[in-house]
């Protein structure tokens, strides 16, 4: 993924000298992309709000209501630790798209890039893991008991931080702050050389991995673990087949709608060549990293709630807080849920 994602829209030509590394020789002006990414950036704020409000709603539902040894409720909380992770770097974003210059100083440049890196990659590998394990739950439902162990689940969350930390390297390398003009300063990669290190290698293996481990691989895993699901219920005799293969077609189409035209649109950044291709590409990536924003802010409290068993928790909270409310039978509708297959029901 390039800076593009959480910098100005500015692009700089540079080469090498041996007392300034970041001498511009000519830019692409993109006032106008800024311009529009400032006010775009607003929506950081209530998205950060809005995170921090439903993440915390879940973890309340999961420390009062249910046990943290379970894989689906291990899984849950790595998601939403994930999600926060990601979302506590948007304000700082905001601040730096609406005054198109960084305020915060290297050692937080560094610190806020290889954050947001490493919330925004752990949030698609585990949102991919949720879907194999519903995917386990739901096509193996016999047998899955004995592959989902509590041992299952932290190991395959450890090896998602693992894979998701080795992978913000790049950005932890690379982002640096630079005065542009002895005026304005700005949070990007570095666009010299370094010693020791192959800057184009690096930023071309993690582009690739960007590309095969964060785009291809969760859209083959989610798309073929869906498809099972769908046919698995389809094939029984749930008597709510149809509103969960709507929900599972819902689910698929916001993976598709709000993550891939964020990961095309870097793909074509990366080929433009001309100024006019990159402002065209720069106002692109400002639409659509809002989608894939909104996306892995609302991923966890709706991977969450749209189980039965979550919503009643909630109406237990809600009922409990405000007892004027009409109170809703769990026991009654835990029992209609045992007359089905529970796994659909969690989706």
């Amino acid at each position: 993924m390039k800076m593009e994602s959480i910098s100005t829209s500015t692009s700089y030509d540079y080469y090498n000298y041996s007392d300034d590394p970041y001498p511009p020789i000519s830019s692409c002006g993109m006032e106008n992309v800024n311009y529009l990414g400032a006010h775009l950036s607003i929506l950081f704020y209530f998205m950060f709000l809005f995170s921090l409000f439903g993440n915390g709603l879940v973890l309340v539902i999961i420390h009062r209501f249910e046990k943290l040894t379970t894989v689906t409720n291990i899984l849950l909380l790595n998601l939403v630790v994930s999600s926060m992770i990601f979302m506590s770097c948007l304000p700082f974003l905001g601040v730096y798209l609406q005054l198109s210059y960084w305020i915060f100083g290297m050692v937080m440049c560094k610190i806020v890039g290889t954050v947001y890196y490493l919330g925004f990659y752990s949030s698609v590998l585990f949102l991919t893991l949720l879907t194999f394990d519903r995917h386990l739950t739901v096509v193996y439902s016999l047998g899955a008991p004995r592959v989902r162990s509590q041992r299952y689940a932290v190991f395959s969350c450890a090896v998602v931080w693992l894979i998701s930390g080795l992978a913000c390297i790049r950005p932890m390398i690379l982002l640096t702050t630079f005065t542009y003009l002895g005026k304005v300063t700005y949070c990007q990669e570095y666009a010299g050389d370094l010693p020791y290190v192959d800057v184009k290698l690096l930023r071309t293996s993690g582009f690739y991995l960007q590309l095969i481990i964060f785009l291809i691989f969760p859209l083959a895993v989610i798309i073929y673990c869906y498809v099972r699901i769908a046919i698995t219920v389809m094939s029984s005799r749930i008597v709510t087949k149809f509103q969960t293969v709507r929900l599972i077609f819902f689910i698929v189409l916001m993976f598709f709608m709000c993550w891939t035209p964020f990961n095309i649109v870097l793909l074509m950044d990366n080929e433009a060549d001309t100024c006019q291709e990159k402002k065209k590409t720069a106002y692109a990536l400002e639409i659509t990293r809002i989608l894939a924003y909104i996306y892995f802010c609302i991923s966890p409290i709706f991977y969450t709630f749209v189980g039965k068993k979550f919503q009643n928790y909630f109406r237990q909270m809600l009922v409990k807080r405000f007892p004027g409310l009409n109170p809703v039978s769990v026991s009654q509708q835990s029992r209609t849920n045992m007359s089905t297959r529970s796994s659909p029901n969690e989706l």
